[in-house]
């Protein structure tokens, strides 16, 4: 394999990910656990969008259920971070799997609207309930411990967060080139071809939302612990714009472009956090610019330009259709 290849570029990434402490202050050390977090929202998100091709735009409404259920339950019931953490995850997917319910009859553009609609009530939830959610305000969480350890809060939330990484990623890996993965890539390519072939549209599209939302969920989790703070502007509309940036940036379809797409997205972020006002704009035209000129991403890029970037699931270009003999050799594997 190549000096650059995908493997060998990842394995360079995570080495200077778990030796970054040693060599960063306390701000970079912030930075690089924000990286890790927009990570798995990127692979969630990409699983659902670039894998099983369902245009949803409720994310960034997961991401702060994820946040809000694991602080909440801290505040109003005492838990430990421990115990809220996964709790405020599985919150997350349970609403993940609900909204994949209307998805069976919805899809394109109609989806699009429906799950816009779920994120802006989901921020009309954050700021009205305020004998829940504190309201416009947001709230405090506790400070998590990680005793008897000898380590400090910001060190060893850093490395939960990349623990979770690592896994979450070889999982999602794994997942895209299973049966199940081979199931959301006929659903993204035909829905009816994969139902008459015998694919579950219910089953692998719940399944589909589920995992986004739990990823979702996860980050979430880390972020209100990480900040210390929940609050719904974290959760807007411009987070979704971002989420969706980190992928069409990084490669539709890819998990190793999730993490390419959110690093590279996350520092350019930072570079621009002193004009904020600006950094719409700088979003806008990256998304545009990428969409014209590099539709199939970073990692389409180097796949075309550098050998060892290949990847074992064969992906239809965006907004392509891949011919009905790949569908139906993708889609004949995953009958129920």
């Amino acid at each position: 394999m190549a000096l650059f290849g995908r493997r060998n570029v990842l394995l360079a990434m995570l080495l200077v990910a778990a030796a970054a402490p040693s060599f960063l202050n306390a701000y970079y050390v912030f930075v690089a656990n924000t990286i890790l977090i927009y990570v798995l929202l990127a692979i969630g998100l990409n699983i659902l969008v670039g894998n099983t091709g369902q245009l949803a735009f409720a994310n960034a409404a997961m991401f702060g259920i994820g946040a809000y259920g694991t602080g909440l339950l801290q505040v109003h019931f005492g838990w430990p971070f421990w115990l809220a953490f996964p709790s405020g995850a599985v919150i997350a997917t349970a609403v993940g799997l609900a909204i994949s319910l209307p998805a069976l009859r919805l899809s394109g553009l109609y989806l699009a609207l429906s799950t816009l609609a779920f994120a802006q009530f989901t921020q009309w939830v954050f700021l009205n309930w305020e004998a829940v959610t504190f309201g416009a305000g947001g709230f405090k969480t506790p400070t998590i411990s990680f005793a008897p350890l000898p380590i400090s809060k910001p060190m060893g939330l850093y490395y939960l967060s990349l623990i979770l990484v690592i896994v979450l990623f070889v999982l999602a890996q794994n997942l895209v080139r299973s049966r199940i993965g081979r199931a959301f890539v006929a659903v993204r390519d035909s829905e009816i071809a994969a139902q008459s072939l015998g694919v579950d549209l219910l089953r692998y599209k719940a399944l589909a939302f589920g995992i986004s939302g739990f990823y979702a969920g996860i980050a979430g989790g880390l972020y209100s612990a990480m900040l210390n703070f929940v609050s719904p502007e974290g959760y807007d509309l411009f987070q979704m714009v971002i989420q969706k940036a980190m992928i069409v940036v990084g490669g539709l379809g890819s998990i190793a472009g999730s993490v390419l797409g959110a690093s590279a997205l996350v520092s350019i972020l930072e570079l621009l956090r002193k004009v904020k006002g600006f950094q719409e704009i700088v979003f806008g035209a990256i998304l545009v610019g990428f969409i014209l000129f590099m539709p199939g991403g970073i990692i389409g890029f180097l796949k075309a330009k550098v050998r060892g970037w290949e990847e074992p699931l064969h992906r239809a270009r965006p907004g392509k259709r891949s011919t009905s003999a790949a569908a139906t050799s993708e889609s004949s594997e995953v009958r129920p």
